[in-house]
């Protein structure tokens, strides 16, 4: 019988990371800079372990080729078959990413033999004047830009907006984008961990080495014609899924637990819940898994009825 399943965290030590990830989202490591925590993950050598109950010590991949559609999804199965479709992380950026951009499904097949990496931020916490970066601060085409990264004057034509607790972004393949220093945030995102880097603030690791970059690929992966419509304006009402991004990889909503929500699965797709503030209990068959900040659950697509119960949580709401 399948119920609510949480994973081990896989953690990524990153020379950006910081440690806001253990301090604030509880998360256990050695690693000197955590960076990313992978909450749910089918990324080849990188497969998440169930941690609770009667799985508990099976990976996602072993889930899958067991229950298929059951855990998934019929409609799901049917597209991806024994491959999970998102990669679910939490994010600390104590100094400034990469600047980076995602190459679409197409040139991620063709290059990568992997999916492209449409993805969504939900800035969970930032510190005063922290910014994240999306596009560009004026009409682009490819000879401006090449004439700025050449001449290391990128950043003045690139957008930074200041951001809070709350502000979300849809970062769609081909825009280029850099989580900025002093911002925490949960990313929901296609399976894929293909990142063309452009520039990297000329940093250097411990040896005195800077990271690759990989600009002769990145060209062809841009799209210099996009419109700024990246920030992502959300209701926020109580006790209700309020819809944020609807995709074709993703939908993820909103919402805000102040009581006990009855909930049904009307989706053909499994549900997961991350939740980014608060703790709450989903209750499957009189049975409950607890959730508090930080912490991830997938619910299986074959659970059809189960209830949320809170005096005050905020969760982000996620299916496919």
């Amino acid at each position: 019988m399948l119920y609510p399943l949480k994973f081990n965290p896989i953690l990524k030590d990153k020379i950006w990371g910081g440690q806001k990830l253990k301090t604030l989202l509880n998360k256990e490591s050695d690693l000197p800079n955590v960076g990313e925590s992978w909450e749910i993950s089918d990324v080849e050598g990188d497969t998440s372990i169930v941690s609770n109950g009667s799985l508990k010590g099976k990976s996602l991949k072993e889930l899958l080729e067991t229950y298929k559609a059951d855990l998934i999804g019929e409609k799901n199965y049917k597209v991806f078959g024994n491959k999970f479709p998102l990669l679910i992380k939490f994010i600390d950026a104590k100094e400034d990413l990469s600047i980076q951009l995602h190459p679409n499904d197409e040139l991620a097949a063709k290059r990568h033999n992997s999916f492209g990496k449409t993805e969504m931020w939900y800035v969970m916490q930032s510190d005063e004047d922290s910014n994240l970066i999306v596009g560009f601060n004026q009409d682009m085409d490819a000879k401006k830009y090449l004439h700025h990264l050449e001449n290391k004057t990128l950043p003045e034509i690139l957008n930074f907006d200041k951001v809070k607790a709350g502000d979300t972004y849809f970062i769609e393949v081909g825009r280029v984008h850099a989580i900025g220093a002093g911002v925490m945030l949960a990313e929901i995102q296609q399976t894929s961990d293909i990142t063309y880097r452009v520039y990297d603030w000329d940093r250097v690791d411990d040896q005195g080495n800077e990271r690759e970059l990989h600009n002769d690929i990145a060209i062809d992966a841009f799209d210099f014609n996009m419109p700024d419509n990246f920030r992502v304006n959300y209701t926020k009402e109580e006790n209700k899924s309020n819809q944020m991004v609807s995709c074709p990889y993703f939908t993820t909503s909103y919402l805000q637990v102040s009581k006990t929500l009855k909930k049904e699965n009307k989706q053909d797709s499994f549900i997961i819940y991350m939740c980014v503030e608060g703790n709450a209990e989903i209750t499957v068959n009189g049975k409950f898994e607890s959730i508090k900040k930080g912490e991830t659950v997938l619910l299986p697509a074959a659970i059809k009825d189960y209830e949320i119960t809170s005096k005050k949580a905020t969760l982000l709401e996620v299916y496919v």
